[in-house]
């Protein structure tokens, strides 16, 4: 199946889509398949392997928890936060956990072996699931990558997802992986790019279904920034990171009241930083692509229903049109970074995560305020342009500092990239394919102690506590 609106944006718990998201998947789809093989009666013992950047800043993450929960037969767009809270302190007070639901095994946390420094082949984010019965005998054993934005892999499974995914593609209406490819359908069809992306997802979906979808996934962006704003204090992990956004949404609720135009940019770092607390602290969140870089759409999606021009007296059917138009037309871009280099942190640095992210959102606003496909697909280029080189080393693995920030940041340069788009014709020097390529070797040769391993950067130059 082709990369589509309803991959790029999953509903999932934070705090991360590639540590949190994409293992308890994996290990979801262990339990399953240990199942249906039925063994799962004679499993006696588990073992859980972890490599690389999930072994490096795993705990930070959430990695092990999250794969509790998927060994236990939850998925991350199904289970909610109260079940979590629940079902991990289960787990940390008996010490056993309940494979697929159903059979119990003392197993928990400090059981998993970690493997930092290896690295498997495929990819930095591995991890191998083993399970033996009584005697010792391995009954079923799988190794997983989870590659960014949710995304999950199986090795040796590689060349036949692609050629599935290739495949897929060609029975498209429209298919497209590069930008070039993509303006070219919209200067066939006299179509814009959410248009092509909406005609390429009715292969599988009605108009109804995808727009329903669509706007149900707003819904939870909105409520999570609702969720954020009622919680105060410290969030976990034990760098004492104060919440803002409950504080911040009091005084701009104060000082502008009437929705005055020159607090835009105020508002766009409220959601930026409500939506990205409440990941932090493994709430309930929208891959978008990422969990690390989930704040920038919300916030810029939100600039566009309340400041972008003409949506003053918007009814909410016009609203919902905004919704989804933008929605489509991020996820187009989003597609153009998922098939030609990465949106993985631990891959290419947060310049996949937060640089997608912000090209997406760019985009997307464009779109919504009347750009044509050349001036939308410019806004892209511009905001991935300006975030070429985007390192990923959080302080002690957490998805707080610089993370937090850095969505509020990449949201207003989402803004203006759009702006600075539509104050041109579409023509530019550096097209959006160049800086994607560019993005994904700049990624390639940036050392590994930038790119979610808590080896470099910030996570060793300040001191956590």
């Amino acid at each position: 199946m082709a990369v589509g609106v309803f991959d790029l944006f999953s509903i999932g718990i934070g705090p991360s889509s590639s540590h949190t998201v994409g293992p308890m998947r994996a290990a979801a789809v262990f339990a399953e398949e240990l199942k249906s093989l039925g063994k799962l009666a004679d499993a006696a013992s588990l073992r859980v392997d972890l490599y690389g950047s999930l072994a490096a800043t795993g705990h930070g993450h959430g990695t092990m928890t999250a794969i509790l929960l998927g060994l236990e037969g939850f998925h991350p767009e199904l289970i909610l936060p109260e079940e979590v809270e629940e079902r991990l302190a289960a787990i940390a007070d008996t010490g056993m956990l309940q494979l697929a639901g159903a059979v119990p095994l003392p197993y928990g946390v400090k059981d998993m072996v970690l493997c930092p420094l290896t690295i498997l082949p495929r990819h930095t984010n591995g991890m191998t699931f083993t399970v033996s019965d009584a005697d010792g005998d391995a009954l079923h054993s799988a190794t997983f990558f989870s590659v960014g934005g949710g995304f999950i892999v199986r090795d040796g499974e590689e060349d036949a997802a692609q050629r599935e995914l290739e495949e897929s593609k060609k029975e498209l209406p429209l298919p497209f992986r590069t930008a070039a490819e993509l303006l070219e359908h919209c200067r066939k069809t006299s179509l814009s790019i959410s248009e092509v992306m909406r005609i390429n997802e009715e292969d599988s979906r009605s108009e109804e279904e995808i727009r329903e979808g669509l706007l149900q996934i707003y819904s939870v962006m909105e409520g999570c920034v609702q969720v954020s704003l009622k919680r105060e204090g410290l969030l976990p992990g034990g760098l004492k990171v104060r919440r803002r956004a409950p504080d911040w949404h009091e005084r701009l609720l104060k000082e502008d009241k009437d929705r005055d135009p020159k607090y835009w940019q105020e508002w766009v770092n409220l959601i930026a930083l409500a939506v990205n607390e409440e990941n932090a602290s493994g709430g309930r969140v929208v891959t978008a692509p990422t969990n690390g870089a989930a704040g920038i759409i919300p916030a810029v999606l939100y600039y566009a229903l309340h400041f972008a021009p003409g949506m003053e007296n918007a009814t909410q059917e016009d609203r919902d049109d905004v919704v989804v138009k933008f929605l489509l037309t991020a996820a187009a871009i989003g597609v153009l970074y998922k098939e030609q280099a990465s949106i993985s942190g631990a891959e290419v640095g947060c310049q996949g995560e937060v640089g997608s992210a912000s090209s997406m959102a760019a985009a997307g606003l464009a779109e919504v305020m009347g750009g044509t496909p050349a001036q939308v697909e410019n806004a892209a280029e511009i905001a991935m342009e300006h975030n070429l080189g985007l390192t990923c080393d959080p302080i002690g693995g957490l998805v707080q500092i610089p993370c937090i920030e850095r969505n509020a940041i990449a949201a207003a340069k989402a803004i203006n990239a759009a702006k600075m788009a539509l104050w041109g014709d579409g023509s530019h020097r550096v097209s959006l394919d160049e800086v994607i390529v560019t993005m994904r070797e700049t990624g390639k040769d940036m050392s590994s102690k930038y790119k979610e391993t808590a080896m470099g950067g910030l996570a060793v130059n300040v001191v956590e506590c």
